[in-house]
């Protein structure tokens, strides 16, 4: 019994650590950090884009950025205007490679481009490697700024 015990326990840590692997924390300008759950991510709409890395095509399946973004109470629209236009987003992933990506540039009010917070690459989740999340900004050119394992979206000010 007490066997069993131990196993269960140390599952349900495991399956808790996995959870929390798979949250995402998002910083609006307030400062008020949120935590999205991957329930939360995949319940907005998903989008899915064919591109290519590096000459090897790939589908990405995930959410627009924005979308997530204003889960967590990040303005757009006519709201984007005057001192946020020198806002931007930071995004941070677990090895520590960081991005900016500026407000207009995500608000589809700006722009058509498409950015997407991804979560599956050909149909599969993503791997430990590129995952749980990945930005994916089919236009560009080079993939510099496809920051891989996401774990933080940070609005910050230029000054």
């Amino acid at each position: 019994m007490r066997k069993l015990l131990l196993l269960l326990a140390v599952v349900a840590a495991m399956l808790a650590a996995v959870a929390q692997a798979q949250q995402l924390s998002v910083q609006p300008e307030a400062g008020v950090q949120k935590v999205l759950t991957r329930a939360d991510i995949e319940a907005l709409p998903h989008i899915k884009v064919a591109t290519s890395i590096h000459g090897t095509p790939a589908s990405f399946e995930g959410v627009a950025l924005h979308s997530v973004l204003e889960k967590a109470g990040v303005r757009f629209g006519e709201s984007l205007h005057g001192a946020r236009m020198a806002s931007c987003l930071l995004v941070e992933a677990a090895d520590r490679y960081r991005v900016v990506i500026a407000l207009p540039e995500i608000d589809p009010a700006f722009t058509s481009q498409q950015i997407v917070l991804a979560f599956s690459k050909d149909g599969k989740p993503l791997d430990d490697k590129e995952g749980p999340y990945r930005i994916v900004i089919p236009d560009e050119k080079r993939p510099a700024r496809w920051a891989r394992q996401v774990t933080a979206l940070k609005i910050v000010d230029v000054k």
